[in-house]
């Protein structure tokens, strides 16, 4: 409770700790969890997603300088690749938000995917829950930047940004059938390299021959980040979404289906892990096993018989 008192106050070192307690699955974590989750619900969560080297964590930097200079405080999530030695986050986009790194008015953390597929790690939304509890009033979560299977971020976010730049060409074909099927807003990034026009011209004749649900139009915008050009106009673009999503009354219900597969997602893994630990208090896994390697026996009958059996 000290650690927790410590947080809600407003030290970044204690908050830090209460992540880290979350991202590793700490018992301590799960309870921090349920003291704050009656003061969640205030924040709103942008998914910043799309390919690599589009400039992602550049745009957030300047999305965030753009919101401080109103006033609001702000929070990011940067997912990263993981390390295969150490575990942890490979790139650290922290190191790229240097300039947020005194105020108190940002918080960022890099965390690794540890493994997970669809540019988030495992316990993102844990994260982004805890971020929320402690008062920062938007949050950004940068997926990995994998591809176009990257799609866990809308289950996460309010609304999500999909950053392209010019001269995708044929990626943006490759695309279309996973974060071009997700994206609320589109950013044309780099805006000053190459035929950015015709990048604009291609996002928005493949976005007219797909189903879009809801009334909105998705917006398809330039910027040049590292100059802060296009940035006012995001943000003009991402308030008008939420607006949007008030007035229609979708933004509950996208919440409400986003506590739906929080509550799968846990039911999950502790059913997983009592399997598991099941199993290795069982003599029948191993008999099983001897009986699917001598070929008697296949792996799905088996699994069948183990859960009987346990």
């Amino acid at each position: 409770m000290a650690l927790l008192d410590e947080a809600l106050a407003g030290s970044p070192q204690a908050l830090a700790r209460v992540i880290s307690l979350v991202e590793d699955g700490d018992p301590e974590g799960q309870a921090l969890l349920r003291q704050l989750y009656p003061r969640t619900g205030a924040a709103y969560a942008v998914g910043i997603t799309g390919p690599p080297g589009a400039g992602k964590s550049t745009l957030v930097d300047a999305l965030t300088r753009t919101l401080r200079a109103q006033g609001r405080t702000v929070a990011v999530v940067a997912v990263d690749p993981t390390s295969p030695f150490t575990g942890g986050a490979l790139l650290g986009d922290r190191i790229r938000m240097q300039d947020h790194a005194a105020d108190p008015g940002v918080f960022i953390r890099s965390m690794a995917t540890r493994g997970s597929l669809g540019g988030l790690a495992p316990t993102t939304s844990d994260v982004v829950r805890v971020l929320d509890a402690v008062g920062y009033q938007v949050i950004f979560i940068e997926t990995v930047g994998i591809g176009q299977a990257e799609v866990d971020v809308v289950g996460a976010a309010d609304t999500v940004v999909i950053v392209l730049v010019p001269g995708l060409g044929d990626t943006v074909q490759t695309m279309k059938a996973g974060i071009m099927e997700i994206g609320e807003i589109f950013v044309v990034n780099k805006a000053d390299q190459g035929d950015a026009d015709r990048t604009v011209t291609e996002v928005k004749m493949m976005l007219a021959l797909g189903p879009r649900t809801g009334g909105w139009d998705p917006p398809v915008l330039t910027s040049i980040a590292t100059a802060g050009r296009g940035v006012a106009e995001l943000l003009e673009e991402i308030e008008r979404h939420r607006r949007r999503q008030e007035q229609a009354g979708t933004l509950p219900a996208r919440r409400r289906e986003r506590r739906r597969r929080e509550i799968l997602r846990a039911a999950e893994q502790r059913l997983h892990a009592r399997v598991l630990a099941a199993a290795a208090r069982s003599q029948a896994l191993e008999a099983l096993t001897e009986q699917v390697h001598a070929g008697t026996l296949d792996p799905y009958t088996a699994a069948e018989e183990l859960l009987k059996a346990l």
